[in-house]
């Protein structure tokens, strides 16, 4: 647990014990000691700001439904007669239209006390998806004062509402995430190879879909005297991102894959590959998310005990059920 990647802290012991002093031996246990408790801190900090993402209102465990459009006119609600029948919400909250050009609209039922962005619903409005809107976010239908919600999103050439409910007991009955135990020796420097600009790479998404991402390059790094390479996506927000499956999936973590983050490369040319920041994708959680998998060579052939482990299902199944 002493094995560090922290330089600083590497080169106040290698100093320390070069004096051979027992003092010295002292002050280098101790700067151990303090790199320790921080990095600690450090992964625990960041787990509790996850857990707090996820159980926002309007995090993954709200999730309650998607529902795929097809051309023409649907009428959106929670009673039978609807076409497009949601778990939650008014009988009837209105009627969506997907036309042949994609544009998709949304005319609110009269007396449903619709919202549209946080304002009241005033006649027919333009639905724009999640691929179209940049910055400001998809549309959003507000409904049962505020705690239930559909966006549009896009995958592929196809597109579905997505429903939340802030009440949905998997959010607010949801059990803690388990996480193997902190371990330094997975935070692990890697050497990053760009691809030539502009390159993408075609990922399959749990839903069987395939969608173009952005491909940087990869990271290689050491582990138990073998070299492993991770093709990375960039979403935009200019991090590395890792979808990736290794020997516990399907077994002590999630078997579809996990993610993790990186930072893009300093100037000479490596990164830190923080396994202990390893996550589960949204659709461990729920079977209305489109989690990318891994590519081929994001499989790994060694066993990451470090991160999030599979979560805790019981509550969740039961409240997925359609």
């Amino acid at each position: 647990m002493r094995k560090f990647l922290i330089t600083s802290v590497l080169a106040v012991t290698v100093g320390l014990a070069a004096c051979g002093k027992g003092e010295d031996k002292n002050a280098a246990n101790q700067a151990l000691d303090a790199a320790r408790i921080a990095y600690n801190k450090e992964i625990m900090d960041e787990r509790a700001a996850r857990l707090a993402r996820l159980q926002r209102p309007d995090g993954w465990l709200s999730l309650v439904g998607m529902h795929w459009l097809e051309r023409g006119t649907t009428r959106v609600g929670s009673a039978k007669d609807n076409g497009t029948q949601l778990r939650v919400g008014p009988p009837h909250i209105g009627i969506v239209t997907l036309d042949k050009n994609d544009t998709i609209t949304f005319a609110p039922e009269s007396g449903a006390d619709i919202t549209v962005d946080g304002q009241p619903a005033k006649g027919t409005v333009k639905l724009v998806s999640d691929a179209d809107a940049g910055d400001k976010g998809p549309t959003l239908v507000g409904f049962n004062k505020g705690d239930a919600s559909f966006i549009v999103i896009k995958r592929g050439d196809r597109y579905a509402l997505r429903v939340k409910d802030a009440l949905a007991s998997t959010r607010t009955g949801f059990e803690p995430i388990p996480y193997f135990d902190i371990d330094p020796a997975f935070r692990i420097k890697a050497r990053f190879k760009a691809h030539p600009p502009g390159q993408k790479i075609q990922v399959l998404n749990i839903i069987g879909i395939y969608e173009p991402m952005d491909n940087p390059g990869t990271v290689t790094f050491e582990k138990d005297g073998k070299s492993f390479t991770m093709e990375a996506i960039d979403e935009g927000d200019h991090r590395l991102f890792f979808t990736f499956a290794d020997r516990t999936s399907g077994h002590e973590s999630y078997a579809a894959a996990r993610f993790l983050y990186a930072s893009y490369p300093g100037p000479d040319g490596t990164t830190i590959v923080d396994f202990n920041k390893t996550y589960d994708p949204p659709c461990a959680f729920t079977p209305y998310a489109t989690c990318p998998l891994p590519p081929a060579s994001n499989r790994l052939d060694i066993a990451i005990r470090a991160g999030e482990k599979k979560p805790l299902h019981g509550i969740v199944e039961e409240e997925l059920k359609p």
